[in-house]
C-alpha cells in the first residue's frame, strides 16, 4: 500500500489535531541543503513532506515560493540533481514524500523516467497543478500505477461540484483542497468565507480525505483548517523560516512542533 494511503488510515499524532504536510523547495536554501531539510522535518513530527521542483515560470506561486525557486535554480537545482540528492532517503525517512511542481520539467525528463526514479528513490506522489485531469487519464494514469506514484488534484472555491466529483472518483490519497484563489502566501487566516467552502465540501460525503493550503502559517491556522478537513498544509510560511534560519535542524524542528502544539523541549 502506497505510504500516503495508509497515512490516511491512521491517526494523527496530536489528538484533536490533523495531518500537518510541509512544502520546501528542493536546493533551497542551499543546494545540498534537501536531504537536511526533509530530514528536520521529519524529527519535528511532520506527516507528510511536499518537496517543490524549482521551475523558472511558478504563475501559481506567491513571492516567497517564487523567489525560493530562483535561489534554487541558481544554486544549480535541476530534476536530476534532485534524483540523486533523494537516494537512499528511504534508509532514514519514513513519512510520505511528495514532489510537487509544474508539468513541463516533468515531460522534458520524460514521463515514464520520471515515474520509474520516483520509485526507485521512494517517492510516493506526485502533485502537478498544470497537468489537465483528462490528459493524465487518457495518457499518464497507467504509467503513474504500473511505478506506485498516486496524483494529487487540487480543488478550489470555484471548481464546480461536478468537477470536485470527477476528481474525487479518480483520486487516491488525498485532495489537495485550496482554501483561495489568490497565489501561495497571500491569505492571512481562515476566513468566513473559507470556512463555508470548507463546510461545503465536507457536506458532499467525498470518499478521499483532504488536506487544506493556503493562508496556514501556524498553530492557529493549522488548527483551524484540520476541523474541517484532514490536515493542512504549509508554504510560504516554512519559506521564510529557512530564509531566516543560522541553525537549519533546530529551527526547523521548533517550527513543526509549535505548528502542531507539541511542546516537546527541542535540542540544539
Amino acid at each position: 500500500m502506497n505510504r500516503i494511503t495508509s497515512l490516511f488510515q491512521s491517526q494523527p499524532q496530536n489528538t484533536g489535531s490533523g495531518f500537518l504536510n510541509v512544502y520546501f523547495t528542493a536546493g533551497f536554501p542551499e543546494l545540498s541543503d534537501t536531504r537536511r531539510v526533509l530530514q528536520a522535518l521529519q524529527d519535528g513530527g511532520a506527516d507528510l513532506v511536499e518537496i517543490g521542483m524549482p521551475y523558472s515560470d511558478p504563475v501559481a506561486d506567491g513571492e516567497t515560493i517564487q523567489k525560493s525557486n530562483d535561489r534554487a535554480l541558481e544554486n544549480g537545482m535541476t530534476v536530476k540533481i534532485l534524483f540523486e540528492q533523494l537516494k537512499g532517503m528511504r534508509d532514514s525517512i519514513t513519512v510520505p514524500v511528495l514532489l510537487m511542481g509544474y508539468v513541463n520539467p516533468v515531460l522534458q525528463f520524460g514521463i515514464e523516467d520520471f515515474c520509474r526514479n520516483c520509485a526507485e528513490v521512494g517517492v510516493d506522489g506526485l502533485i502537478l497543478p498544470d497537468l489537465p485531469m483528462d490528459v493524465y487519464l487518457n495518457e499518464y494514469k497507467a504509467i503513474f500505477d504500473a511505478y506506485g506514484i498516486l496524483n494529487i488534484f487540487l480543488v478550489t472555491p470555484q471548481t464546480s461540484e461536478k468537477r470536485i466529483r470527477q476528481i474525487d472518483e479518480v483520486s487516491e490519497g488525498f485532495i489537495y483542497t485550496v482554501s483561495s484563489a489568490s497565489v501561495t502566501g497571500s491569505s492571512t487566516g481562515v476566513s468566513h468565507d473559507m470556512e463555508a467552502y470548507f463546510e461545503k465540501l465536507n457536506g458532499m460525503n467525498l470518499k478521499n480525505p483532504r488536506l487544506i493550503g493556503f493562508g496556514i502559517k501556524d498553530n492557529e491556522t493549522f488548527s483551524k483548517a484540520s476541523q474541517y478537513a484532514a490536515g493542512a498544509i504549509i508554504g510560504s510560511a516554512f519559506i521564510r523560516l529557512l530564509q531566516a534560519s543560522n541553525n537549519l535542524e533546530m529551527d526547523i524542528r521548533s517550527f513543526v512542533r509549535e505548528v502542531k502544539n507539541n511542546t516537546e523541549t527541542v535540542e540544539a
